[in-house]
């Protein structure tokens, strides 16, 4: 890493005393200054191929209303996933939505390896050490996403969505109380299913038998900093009802 590249994690409200751990592997589209900006625009880094566009305003106003923590990505999902399993293509992807990342084209196993080290490793390394941390309490781990409204052409209608395994009680709880506020527009694993392809949540939560929680907004009511206040205050008051017992 150059001297002048950032952390590639970001910790808001480190010590939090919510049960609440939130997470966002997607927060960041920094890159490296040695990467040359992978050979794109930056109109190509300003959409949702880099980014989980919101996530980061919104997490940190989330941890703001809930005194929790929330530990972040610093860089862009184009320079490494980091909620894809190390060696998986989708990891460093050749192409994302069409769009080709001519920096990600042909990559030796030193260079990947090489990025698993300096922004991957750092990231998982922070979850597993706050967690360690509040190993005497209870914990949900709460990994927030952003979806596009529009998708290779199809209209997705939700404005959230909880993608679980069938195997959550927070989750179902959570996914309960936005389908009674929401309706049809609270996603019950949609835009996408918890499968296989998810690395952070399985990596923390199954080992240590936690519960977890991985929320996906629509990006078009996040993108700006009063949309994020509002959301915030919604994610308050389901997260808030979600955690209390019965």
């Amino acid at each position: 890493m150059h001297r002048d590249d950032p952390s590639p994690v970001h910790v808001t409200n480190p010590g939090g005393a919510c049960p609440l751990l939130l997470i966002g592997d997607h927060a960041g589209r920094a890159i490296p200054k040695r990467l040359g900006g992978l050979g794109l625009t930056a109109a190509d880094m300003d959409t949702h191929i880099a980014w989980d566009i919101g996530i980061g305003g919104l997490g940190d106003r989330l941890a703001e209303r809930l005194d929790a923590c929330f530990i972040r990505q610093t860089y862009s999902r184009l320079v490494i996933d980091c909620n894809r399993r190390p060696g998986a293509p989708a990891a460093m992807p050749e192409v994302s939505d069409g769009v080709t990342i001519p920096g990600n084209l042909g990559l030796d196993a030193q260079t990947m390896a090489g990025r698993r080290a300096e922004i991957y490793q750092p990231y998982q390394d922070a979850i597993a050490a706050e967690l360690d941390r509040r190993a005497d309490r209870p914990t949900i781990l709460v990994s927030l996403h952003s979806f596009t409204p529009v998708m290779q052409g199809h209209v997705r209608p939700w404005r959230m969505g909880v993608l679980h395994r069938d195997d959550s009680a927070f989750s179902s709880r959570v996914l309960a109380l936005l389908q009674r506020e929401l309706g049809d527009a609270a996603g019950d694993n949609e835009p996408y299913r918890m499968d296989e392809t998810d690395n952070t949540v399985p990596l923390h939560a199954d080992p240590r038998g936690l519960d977890y929680l991985e929320l996906e907004v629509r990006q078009d009511l996040i993108a700006e900093p009063f949309g994020q206040a509002a959301m915030a205050e919604v994610l308050e008051r389901i997260l808030t009802e979600a955690l209390r017992p019965g």
